[in-house]
């Protein structure tokens, strides 16, 4: 079944790498211009579907040059957000849209390092509305390897170790037999490299892997979980204090694997969950569901990822009775000192 599925989709993969081929070699010789903005941009991407830690490497990098002393603010194009058009959704402050007209990502990065925030699917039409509302040195673009539109002064970009080591070949070809959004060669446009080991112990990667990653630029970063947090009330509470606890977990993110390998170490039962598409937009519909399979299961409490907390907040009411737990996981690059200096160094 899976090769007669290959071979149907064969052609389609053709028809992308000619497209997506003829698109960069247009950049690169600058038939294709990507227009300067008034400030410093420094994207954060991927090359291949869903799941590499892009907004977490955002919130990261943010909070990094925040730290630094620079005026940053994050620009997306807002995937999943209910709004078009350029649209302010933070101020530093406080939020001025909701998640459903910002999107879930954007509106959790501004959460977590307070800093203006705006969402545009035109990237370069929505940096200088961007400028023209707030005082910026430096924007950060979330999700943009392929937006090359905009020119950037530093291009980050973002593997899955997991992806880069597993032996599945398949995987590593393009769209729509694989998963990749441009072939590796492609590695060579980004200024440093991350490979994000999330919570696994880092690896040695395959040699026709290694040939795209030259040392010099390549760095490893992980997930470390800080905590549990009372989705109401935000109150803190050590992973250890859930220990062999039976709870119902709730999630709708790409790769839940992460998510469940930290319980799964910290000895929290997670045989009860429900697992939604990524950038799942919940409804009463899906609160009823939880409801039900919480009291069904006799589960302790429900416990999700901050990316749905962000969401499920709206319906605190619905889940008076019901205590709801977010894991707070942070992002951090191995050698933080030499990536930020190579970072500063190449920017400013």
């Amino acid at each position: 079944m899976l090769a007669k599925l290959n071979i149907f989709l064969f052609p389609f993969t053709l028809i992308y790498t000619f497209v997506i081929r003829v698109r960069n070699l247009f950049f690169d010789k600058n038939v294709f211009k990507s227009v300067k903005v008034n400030s410093k941009v420094i994207s954060v991407g991927n090359i291949t579907v869903g799941g590499t830690g892009k907004t977490p490497t955002t919130i990261y990098v943010t909070n990094l040059l925040k730290k630094s002393g620079h005026k940053v603010g994050i620009l997306s194009r807002g995937y999943g957000r209910k709004t078009k058009g350029f649209k302010i959704i933070a101020d530093g402050e406080k939020h001025l849209l909701n998640v459903e007209d910002s999107g879930d990502e954007i509106y959790l990065a501004a959460e977590e390092c307070m800093v203006p925030a705006s969402v545009s699917e035109k990237r370069v039409d929505g940096a200088k509305k961007f400028l023209e509302s707030f005082d910026l040195d430096t924007i950060v673009l979330d999700d943009a390897y392929q937006h090359r539109w905009i020119y950037r002064d530093f291009n980050i970009l973002i593997f899955d170790q997991k992806f880069l080591t597993k032996g599945n070949s398949l995987e590593k070809n393009l769209l729509p037999m694989g998963r990749m959004r441009e072939g590796f060669s492609e590695s060579k446009r980004a200024d440093v490299i991350i490979v994000n080991r999330k919570f696994s112990e880092k690896m040695d990667l395959p040699q026709k892997i290694k040939k795209y990653l030259p040392d010099e630029k390549t760095y490893f970063g992980s997930y470390k979980a800080t905590g549990f947090y009372d989705l109401k009330t935000h109150e803190f509470f050590h992973i250890n204090e859930f220990l062999g606890q039976k709870s119902l977990v709730v999630c709708g993110i790409a790769k839940p694997y992460s998510f469940l390998r930290v319980l799964e170490d910290n000895n929290v039962d997670f045989t009860n969950k429900m697992l939604f598409n990524d950038h799942k937009n919940y409804s009463q519909k899906e609160v009823q569901q939880i409801r039900k399979e919480f009291y069904e299961t006799n589960s302790y409490s429900v416990l999700t990822t901050q990316k749905d907390a962000v969401k499920l907040i709206k319906f605190s009411k619905e889940l008076d009775d019901i205590d709801i737990y977010y894991l707070k996981i942070d992002f951090q690059v191995d050698e933080e000192e030499k990536f930020l200096q190579q970072m500063l160094n190449n920017v400013y």
